[in-house]
């Protein structure tokens, strides 16, 4: 395949991913508007959005699996369309149990999307820390831009054309994957399905000590971005005093700055090791964290947010790590499978940051963070220093 049409293929799963990613991060944006609309509570709303991200991760490994046997177009295509008609659905809910069951819709066509996403790129290219990080990297903008532009529809329109808004966003995504992602050969088209599901290679996948090692890698980094995604304008507001308005804004800048980390760091993991790209970005967000928590001023709100923003990069370098230690046949199967396991546990960080915040105050919940990013900077330290070759 030629360069210009690889390049196109790129755009159009990151478009897809643009558009998956950004419909779930849009409900958060409007929950404020829904708990009125629908006279319902932030308990049952809470509970509605932890299906989706529930179902989201479920789907992780068995759409590696379809990906496997079926190749990977259809199944990213049908991600972005289950998406796009959960969000549609969402936003024609006129009740709670509708607007719940639609979150599930929408969490389902999620989840189809990213194990075959990541593995036809994976496929497409050599380079794949690069490749990979611009797929990601398309995520953040989603988490900059979708949630801005929806709040401000929601207030001027109603949470229903905002949410609308976004679900029509899953049409040109929809049309750019029929027309620019190719039709690759399955990589496993005899893979047996219920064979797929056998606890024991369930077991002897996740057992590899390179898969193990990097999947503590990928936890420790996502308890973090559930932590900073989940609370972080909460803790500007209680934390350093900003106006609630001012505290989203930063939020998004986050966002926005990780959406041009994160290809950087890509080419960083290709030129250098994946290693040292996760520490470097580890290494930022650590010090981003520390700078809000401790320096004080807007001089420390800008440094914090800035470096935090640069430090949200590891994504596509540990995906590629995962990618390097899978063959070609089982990319489907075992990332879907790994990708589940370390996205559950990762999902712990808005608990736990919220329960210590509640208990300790803000800056022992974002201490802990930081402890938690120190203990990632070790193991990665260890496996150079002892030459365990993970």
């Amino acid at each position: 395949m030629s360069g210009g049409r690889r390049r196109l293929a790129l755009a159009a799963v990151s478009a897809g991913n643009f558009s998956q990613l950004g419909a779930r991060v849009l409900l958060g944006a409007v929950v404020p508007f829904v708990l009125v609309d629908l006279a319902t509570t932030e308990a049952t709303v809470g509970l509605a959005l932890t299906g989706m991200w529930a179902t989201y991760a479920l789907l992780q490994f068995p759409s590696g699996v379809l990906a496997d046997r079926l190749g990977e177009r259809p199944v990213v295509l049908a991600g972005i369309v289950g998406a796009g008609v959960g969000t549609a659905l969402v936003a024609l809910s006129s009740s709670m149990l509708a607007f719940g069951a639609a979150t599930l819709v929408l969490g389902a066509g999620a989840g189809l999307f990213f194990s075959p996403g990541t593995s036809l790129l994976s496929r497409l290219y050599d380079e794949r820390g690069g490749a990979l990080s611009v797929l990601t990297g398309a995520g953040a903008v989603a988490g900059a831009a979708f949630p801005a532009a929806g709040g401000a529809l929601a207030d001027r329109y109603g949470w229903e054309v905002a949410v609308g808004a976004g679900a029509a966003v899953a049409v040109p995504a929809a049309v750019a994957t029929l027309l620019f992602v190719p039709s690759l050969a399955p990589a496993n088209p005899e893979r047996d399905l219920r064979a797929a599901v056998d606890p024991g290679r369930i077991v002897d996948v996740l057992s590899r000590p390179p898969l193990a090692y990097t999947t503590a890698i990928a936890v420790l980094c996502g308890f973090t971005f559930q932590a900073v995604s989940s609370f972080l304008a909460t803790f500007l507001v209680a934390h350093r005093g900003l106006a609630p308005s001012t505290a989203a804004t930063a939020f998004g800048v986050v966002f926005a700055i990780s959406a041009v980390a994160q290809p950087v760091n890509g080419r960083v993991s290709d030129v250098l090791s994946r290693d040292a790209a996760v520490a470097i970005s580890v290494t930022l967000a650590g010090a981003g964290i520390a700078t809000l928590v401790l320096a004080p001023g807007t001089v420390g709100t800008v440094a914090g947010v800035a470096t935090l923003g640069a430090g949200i990069s590891w994504p596509g370098p540990i995906q590629a790590r995962f990618m390097d230690r899978l063959t070609d046949a089982e990319r489907g199967y075992g990332f879907g499978l790994v990708r589940t396991v370390y996205m559950f546990l990762a999902a712990s960080g808005s608990v736990v940051t919220g329960a210590v915040a509640s208990a300790a105050g803000w800056p022992a919940a974002y201490g802990l963070v930081i402890a938690l990013l120190a203990a990632c900077l070790a193991l990665l330290g260890a496996n150079r220093a002892l030459g365990l070759g993970l």
